[in-house]
């Protein structure tokens, strides 16, 4: 095996992100990243405090999503928002970009959109995700848009929200990784719905996967470490 149960759990960012989660379903989730030692915590805006607050001390990053989740948020809303959550102790801010003027291909409005979410965030000393939604994107957009946030620094380019029409493919995250160079990291939401395919999308060079699935990825990897017979092709969801 060239990898620990350590390097898998920082892979995942822990998805909060269903409109119907109660207070409760925060709190649990929450703590559950704690316990599994996850990436992060990408949940509702709105509870961003609370989470940084459980989330002091650990190596846990806060993540939430900015005009999420179609993107079509004007650039300044989207702006307040990150400025909002950075406020809030936010450390990672996934956003996604404007899709109707991507395939408009009015790439101007696109990168002053996108930058207008880097520049709060890195003068923080924060990060950003750029967010593609691929399902209604030709490979010329995703590549345009990967030049784009290479330009600009964005520090990871994602595959999706979620809740789009489809999300990672393996010919996506390929297309992602070969347009993009080694400063801008690629994450996958969406698609990656069992162990086997993690690794799959590992070795291509993701290094973030978008996931409600956490315990059970997790689980997965420790019997696989173990050598125990199990199935690691189990399917779960994955936001």
């Amino acid at each position: 095996m060239n990898y620990t149960l350590a390097d898998i759990a920082k892979m995942l960012d822990h998805s909060l992100l269903k409109p119907t989660m109660t207070v409760d379903d925060l709190e649990a989730g929450c703590r559950l990243a704690v316990e599994y030692d996850v990436a992060s915590v990408c949940l509702m805006p709105y509870y961003v405090k609370r989470c940084a607050e459980i989330l002091k001390g650990t190596t846990v990053q806060t993540s939430t999503t900015i005009g999420f989740p179609h993107g079509g948020h004007t650039t300044a809303v989207k702006q307040a928002e990150a400025r909002q959550a950075l406020d809030d102790g936010c450390q990672e801010l996934d956003m996604v970009v404007n899709i109707s003027q991507v395939l408009s291909g009015n790439w101007d409005y696109v990168t002053a959109d996108i930058a207008a979410v880097i520049e709060p965030a890195h003068a923080a000393g924060q990060k950003v995700k750029v967010i593609f939604e691929n399902c209604y994107l030709e490979d010329a957009h995703k590549i345009r848009l990967c030049d784009i946030c290479t330009e600009l620094g964005a520090d990871w380019v994602k595959t999706s929200t979620g809740y789009g029409t489809s999300g990672a493919t393996i010919p996506d995250l390929k297309l992602m990784c070969v347009h993009t160079p080694d400063s801008v990291q690629v994450k996958a939401a969406g698609g990656v719905r069992d162990f086997a395919t993690l690794l799959e999308v590992r070795a291509l060079g993701v290094t973030r996967i978008g996931t409600s699935s956490s315990q059970l990825l997790l689980e997965q990897c420790k019997a696989v470490l173990a050598g125990e017979d199990i199935n690691p092709s189990t399917s779960c969801e994955t936001y």
